[in-house]
């Protein structure tokens, strides 16, 4: 990897971070020559960063010139999550009308036996082994569509605050019975699984845009848990009062 390619994702990573966790206030200009010292990176693959989350949605230019936080209402982030389920739906219903690669269906086998690993014990539930796996189950359900362009617009779309398949996993402590929804996702993942290889297309795009739609039940519990809850939950912070 070239220097300036790792230069850029420091950055890249670096300020996401940043943005995510609340440290800006909304309606002000990114400071790019503390954020630079900060990051310990120049000014130019900083400013590729801030296109490259301009692009993702993350900031938004100012007039004036340079960057601010993008603010979004909870309308926004829902409609993100849903956006999310469409485009899953569509993937593996894809999946299932053209025959899924026999290779990319054994590897999400091998990724949803990792995942019932991790839930065995409901009450010492492996939280760190559930988030890396459930973030390759749905990696693979857009590469399953054999479609380049769903791979991209299902990464895009996950990128967004609070849209991705990973968003409230970090905040078991937060939401209710969080255990059982992740045993109850889990089964979907199957039927998912299981209506691709029975080449189900309408049944597989309808797991899948129910599944999406745990993530927003979970948005609605926080959004309205109290104050001191955006600090913990990354991205939550960017929501507006709107």
């Amino acid at each position: 990897m070239s220097d300036r390619k790792t230069q850029f994702d420091k950055a890249l990573l670096g300020l996401r971070s940043l943005v995510m966790s609340g440290e800006f206030a909304g309606s002000a200009r990114l400071p790019e020559v503390a954020l630079s010292e900060r990051l310990g990176l120049s000014r130019t693959p900083l400013r590729q960063a801030m296109d490259h989350l301009v692009a993702e949605g993350l900031l938004e230019r100012i007039e004036t010139g340079g960057c601010r936080v993008a603010r979004f209402t909870l309308d926004d982030i829902n409609d993100a999550i849903e956006l999310r389920g469409v485009i899953e739906g569509t993937a593996v219903r894809l999946a299932a009308e053209r025959g899924a690669d026999p290779k990319v269906l054994a590897e999400v086998e091998r990724v949803l036996d990792r995942i019932d690993a991790a839930l065995t014990q409901p009450d010492h539930i492996d939280f760190d082994a559930y988030i890396s796996e459930n973030a390759s189950f749905h990696r693979l359900l857009a590469h399953l569509s054999g479609s380049q362009l769903m791979q991209r617009e299902a990464d895009r779309v996950s990128r967004l605050p609070l849209a991705s398949p990973s968003a409230f996993l970090r905040e078991q402590e937060l939401i209710p019975d969080f255990s059982a929804s992740l045993l109850r996702a889990q089964h979907q993942h199957r039927a998912i699984v299981e209506a691709i290889r029975a080449r189900e297309g309408a049944r597989a795009e309808h797991l899948a845009r129910e599944h999406a739609r745990l993530a927003r039940r979970n948005l609605d519990y926080l959004a309205n848990a109290g104050p001191g809850v955006a600090t913990r939950v990354p991205g939550l912070s960017l929501l507006s009062a709107e």
